[in-house]
């Protein structure tokens, strides 16, 4: 998804979200707006987040996929998909990558991997604004 992306906007994105970060994540449900800060890891255009099923972030994106996220200088809007549960084979790759990136808090009884709810939420972003070192980024991810 970022290989449109400019290098040096890459490696911006890979250093400053390519590890458990700290998001708000915005979603809407019947025109309420609703923000939550949540744990998440940038990998090729898109943030993942695991999370259960049955929450109201969960529940907000399945009647209107559309999100915005901001952190640490950036602002964007995406799509939210549920991948479903951590444990499916085709989630296997980013689960490994999710699994590392939170291992200082993943095993202490927050995630429930046997949990059918346990869940991968990804954020396929569509446009964003980054900033760094004084300069402004208007990205485009395709």
């Amino acid at each position: 998804m970022s290989q449109s992306l400019p290098p040096e906007v890459r490696a911006i994105m890979e250093e400053r979200f390519g590890h458990d970060t700290l998001i708000a994540l915005a979603t809407a449900e019947n025109g309420i707006p609703s923000v939550r800060t949540v744990n998440a890891l940038y990998d090729s255009g898109a943030f993942y987040v695991i999370t259960y099923a049955l929450s109201g972030k969960m529940r907000a994106l399945a009647k209107n996929p559309n999100a915005a996220i901001s952190g640490d200088w950036f602002t964007a809007h995406g799509i939210g998909e549920n991948l479903g549960h951590i444990l499916l084979p085709e989630n296997a790759g980013i689960a490994a990558k999710l699994r590392a990136a939170f291992a200082s808090w993943y095993a202490n009884g927050h995630t429930n991997e046997a949990d059918p709810n346990t869940v991968i939420l990804r954020i396929r972003l569509s446009d964003a604004v980054l900033f760094s070192h004084g300069t402004r980024y208007d990205l485009v991810f395709s």
